[in-house]
């Protein structure tokens, strides 16, 4: 079986980073191609200065007996195959950036060969930079654009080889020296980044379900831009009347007229500012008049809009919104583009109310028939995603999954029998933490609430600022509170409580000793050289990148590794401790869990255009496949998984929601 490197230099009159590879690929003309069999040279092609692509490797893009290799393979795969015409075969591709990934490395090239302290020539990777934006990007121009972005074609708006030959031979260099470092890289990890067939064919369906992408209302989407911008307009206005003709988004105005109205100053303008003033019972008429005006204004609905504008293809679908191992540490996808993991929520019943409204342009009947027009406009959001004529949504989710799988790691039997018997865990667990009986709409209703947080804040051992974050102040509750409710959940759940413990010493045993502990239902922690695995039930394992124990200022052993910060995306040094481990290898799970869900649906031949979270969503026709046999698949018990009590739940519809 022999090895081909592959890496490809394109034009586009594009901005990748802002309509994504899909979209990308429309208008891209491929200027050079970079290649490499096993440990051979790198030999290009100049495309772009007339050189023919290679029969030999026309033929090996398509032979099942050549593994073809890149850094995020999943470009060269979309733009070979607009080039090509033809579909390629994703399970004969290795991407060496989910390989990289899948170790807890980072997920840029460079990045990685920095970090495996890999030689590499910094100043052709600096210049490699410059040279991209010269040759694959339009010209810069400081004039006034008047009509659309010209085509590829035409050859006025950009650089080509012939503008500057130095630079160009510079950028071939480049190009190779992309080849060098992935083939580099492959071989430092080959070692450690064993891939299972489950996740083989887990990235060719997440390029199946990023190539399917999903159909949006482009009429809806204008039509609310445009009258999101006639209310904030008026607004504005008001705003103005109210001030003496101040600008609002001026914060240094703002500031100092309300300095003047309150008598005292304000530090700033930013949310949690705001809502305290206005929950302030001595704010004056006028400035609480502004605040609310302020809030409006500062909805951010149509910038989700915008995204969907600048990623739907020429066929109004929206195509690459997932990115496959986004999440090193677990597994989980990320989002690209529209980022439908942070999507608003709609609560509103008149959805086909307000859909029929924005779809007339009507913003004076959004004014009159809603208290807060712009609110709704951004409830709309998950609207303009819409199954194709003839075709509806299948939706279905499953049902604390999370929750579900620390029960079952931790063999919390109490919880356990809560999801056998198809219970509220929010209400069970209130309801053993005050020992009263909690019914969700029934007798001390009000405690779910509190069960609710407690559930979300406390499993991973979250304590008063992660019950914060979860909005435990916002419902009233003091800091004494939380502690109180932190430890009545501990005491009510010993067994996750010393779950944190068990994974915790086997991590660092593991380490200390330089070897393999086993733990339960298919856990264990394996140190090996520079990475510190923990294998899952499934048979995926998770990695952390140069494990150590290390003596805190308490002198207590600390477990660090290295990765991706979380607060500036930096790499360094991170320390972890039980509960932050269980929480890894929770959801961990979880993905795990719909990874399953996904490939089993594709079986059965239903069409997955959207994933976000625990949720699957489903474009098929009108009168095939139907919500209870998603549901039975969802919920069907795993092999790698004995004893995990899963549900589903789900609906059906012609655009997407929230049920």
């Amino acid at each position: 079986m022999r090895t081909l490197a592959i890496d490809i230099e394109t034009y586009s009159p594009q901005d990748l980073s802002k309509v994504g590879v899909y979209k990308y690929a429309e208008d891209c003309e491929i200027m050079l191609v970079a290649y490499a069999y096993n440990d051979e040279p790198v030999s290009i092609v100049d495309l772009a200065q007339g050189e023919q692509f290679p029969f030999n490797l026309v033929v090996d893009l398509s032979n099942p007996q050549v593994v073809k290799t890149a850094f995020n393979a999943a470009f060269e795969l979309t733009i070979l195959e607009k080039y090509l015409g033809k579909p390629l075969d994703s399970l004969q591709w290795q991407c060496t950036m989910v390989q990289a990934m899948s170790l807890g490395l980072p997920s840029s090239l460079e990045q990685v060969g920095k970090v495996l302290k890999l030689e590499s020539d910094k100043r052709k990777l600096t210049t490699g930079k410059k040279l991209i934006e010269y040759f694959s990007k339009p010209r810069k121009s400081k004039a006034k654009k008047t009509q659309q972005m010209t085509l590829w074609g035409d050859e006025t708006n950009r650089n080509l080889p012939q503008d500057n030959l130095e630079k160009w031979a510079d950028f071939k260099e480049y190009c190779k020296q992309d080849v060098e470092a992935e083939r580099a890289i492959r071989k430092r990890i080959a070692k450690y980044a064993g891939t299972t067939k489950m996740e083989r064919f887990l990235w060719k369906l997440d390029r199946t379900i990023n190539g399917n992408g999903v159909w949006i209302d482009m009429d809806l989407v204008e039509k609310a831009i445009r009258i999101d911008e006639i209310i904030k307009t008026g607004l504005y206005r008001k705003g103005e009347l109210l001030t003496g003709g101040l600008n609002l988004n001026s914060n240094q105005q703002m500031l100092k007229w309300i300095e003047e109205q309150e008598g005292h100053t304000v530090a700033s303008l930013d949310k949690d500012t705001r809502a305290v003033l206005l929950k302030n019972a001595n704010t004056t008429p006028q400035v609480r008049k502004f605040l609310e005006i302020k809030e409006e204004v500062s909805k951010i609905s149509t910038k989700k809009y915008g995204a969907m504008q600048e990623t739907a293809c020429r066929d109004h679908r929206a195509r690459g919104m997932f990115k496959f191992y986004g999440a090193n540490r677990t597994g989980r996808w990320s989002g690209w583009g529209i980022q439908l993991q942070n999507l608003p929520q709609n609560h509103i019943k008149e959805l086909d109310i307000a859909r029929r409204f924005v779809k007339q342009g009507n913003a004076k009947a959004m004014e009159i028939f809603f208290e807060n027009p712009i609110d709704v406009l951004s409830q709309l959001i998950r609207t303009a995603f819409v199954a194709v004529e003839g075709s509806r949504f299948i939706v279905a989710d499953f049902s604390a999954i999370e929750a579900r799988v620390l029960a079952w790691l931790a063999d919390e039997q109490w919880r356990m029998e809560v999801f056998k018997s198809g219970g509220d865990i929010y209400c069970a667990s209130a309801s053993a933490m005050f020992k009263v009986p909690v019914e969700k709409h029934g007798v001390n209703a009000e405690l779910r609430q509190k069960g609710k947080v407690a559930e979300l804040a406390c499993g991973y051992g979250g304590g008063v600022s992660a019950l914060k974050a979860f909005g435990a102040d916002k419902m009233g509750l003091s800091d004494d509170d939380m502690q109180a409710i932190i430890t009545k959940w501990r005491k009510t759940n010993k067994k996750i409580c010393n779950f944190w413990r068990i994974m915790e010493n086997c991590a660092k045993y593991a380490v200390k000793n330089k070897t393999t502990k086993h733990c339960r239902k298919g856990i264990s922690f394996e140190y090996s050289d520079k990475f510190l695995f923990v294998h899952l039930p499934s048979g995926r394992k998770i990695s952390y990148f140069h494990p150590k124990i290390v003596k805190d200022t308490n002198g207590k052993e600390t477990l660090t590794y290295e990765g991706t910060s979380q607060t500036n995306s930096g790499w360094s040094k991170q320390s972890t401790w039980g509960g932050k481990i269980v929480e890894n290898i929770v959801q961990a799970i979880a993905r795990d869990c719909l990874a399953t869900a996904m490939l089993n649906l594709n079986y059965f031949g239903y069409k997955i255009v959207m994933h976000v979270h625990d949720e699957v969503i489903i474009e098929m026709p009108k009168g095939k496949g139907n919500l209870d046999s998603v549901l039975k698949v969802m919920r069907h018990p795993l092999k790698w998984a004995e004893g995990l009590v899963l549900n589903a739940e789900g609906y059906e519809t012609e655009y997407y929601r929230k049920d």
